[in-house]
């Protein structure tokens, strides 16, 4: 393909017509097309634009783009469906173009310059397709966690927290069970929903979190819900039915007051809904209750006929989840334990006796033995020793 029938080819883009609006292809098609001077320097000014803040490998840039564009080929191709040879034919046709617009290098006097190279896009385009239940597509190649916004919209989590299960200390047993069954997930078996229960501090979202930093790079993504955003979970759960990716809904420090709507939502989420659970997704959640729902003394009392039936709702929430696993609060040995290994894991030098006395005294301060607690007092020593 020579570069004006490319050129014509960009502007006709069908299976990646969104790369049509991206600036970088915009600015190459305009460049490419040029009938003048003046448009040709307007076109290599808005390639440089768009491809300096990344470098100057035009080739490079283009590709990324092409491997990451979100399109209904890559959709159809994750969900396990063969392509009809004329599409086929239309997408060797249009990563041909793009590989030939992004060869060129341009080396014009007076105008931005960049480095091209002849690349098959076909044949890195088919590698990425054997490698979509890994790396994904779209917003979920290039990014790991995301939150959701009112309207329902994923949200990518720029800077996620980078903790890992090496960072954490203490309540193996527990995380065993979240790591087991997040493998499971991950290996196409049988997983369950996951309820994380216990004081405040003890590592229970960090838990969820470390697990899901810790395998991303294994087809794992963490999306993570309010409690007030429950009711935009059934569309998303059409919308990752299809998805190779394997999917953590992370809903952090649950709880409901009594006559909470959100309390039926997430009942219906859990189990119940005519919708199949699909087989990608597991919802793990964290609750300082039990039962996670505030339950009054007057409602056991109460007024209402069939009273026994609303406690066992109350209770039934806890028991949709397929795994409860308990955070209990450490003991004085184990905070101390605690204490003394992050001490030593940071280069906290200091007397044992000293660090056992103060680490009481801010664990009182602090409203008890917690591992975070144990955390905010060696960072609270370090920062006071390097003052």
């Amino acid at each position: 393909m020579d570069l004006e029938s490319a050129g014509r080819q960009l502007n006709n883009l069908v299976i990646f017509q969104n790369l049509k609006q991206d600036p970088l292809i915009a600015g190459l098609r305009t460049w490419i097309c040029a009938c003048g001077a003046e448009e040709k320097s307007s076109g290599a000014a808005a390639v440089a634009a768009a491809l300096y803040p990344g470098g100057t490998d035009l080739t490079r840039a283009v590709l990324e783009r092409v491997l990451n564009d979100d399109n209904f080929y890559i959709r159809q191709r994750a969900a396990g469906k063969e392509a009809d040879p004329l599409i086929l034919a239309q997408l060797r046709e249009e990563l041909e173009a793009l590989s030939e617009a992004a060869s060129r290098s341009s080396l014009l006097p007076g105008q931005p310059g960049w480095r091209g190279e002849k690349a098959d896009f076909f044949q890195a385009y088919e590698s990425r397709m054997k490698r979509l239940p890994l790396e994904g597509y779209g917003l979920y190649a290039r990014y790991w966690a995301f939150s959701m916004s009112p309207e329902g919209r994923l949200i990518p989590v720029l800077h996620p927290d980078p903790l890992r299960l090496s960072d954490l200390y203490g309540y193996e047993r527990e995380r065993d069970k979240v790591v087991r069954n997040t493998r499971s997930l991950l290996a196409g078996h049988p997983a369950g929903n996951i309820l994380l229960y216990g004081d405040a501090g003890t590592g229970k979202s960090s838990t969820v979190k470390a697990v899901a930093n810790e395998f991303s790079g294994s087809g794992l993504r963490l999306i993570q819900i309010e409690k007030s955003l429950l009711h935009t979970i059934p569309p998303l759960l059409d919308e990752l039915a299809d998805n190779p990716l394997k999917f953590i809904l992370f809903i952090d420090d649950l709880s409901f007051a009594a006559n909470d709507g959100h309390f039926t939502a997430l009942k219906t989420i859990l189990e119940g809904s005519v919708a199949a659970r699909s087989g990608n997704v597991v919802v793990y959640a964290t609750s300082n209750r039990r039962h996670l729902i505030s339950e009054r003394f007057a409602d056991r009392e109460g007024g209402e006929i069939h009273l026994n039936d609303s406690l066992e709702e109350v209770a039934s929430l806890s028991a949709r989840f397929g795994l409860v696993i308990t955070f209990e609060k450490p003991g004085k040995d184990f905070y101390i334990e605690l204490v003394l290994h992050l001490a030593e894991r940071n280069g906290l030098s200091l007397p044992r006796e000293m660090l056992v006395r103060e680490a009481e005294a801010y664990a009182i301060r602090s409203g008890g033995r917690t591992p975070r607690a144990a955390r905010q007092f060696v960072e609270f020593k370090i920062a006071m020793d390097s003052e």
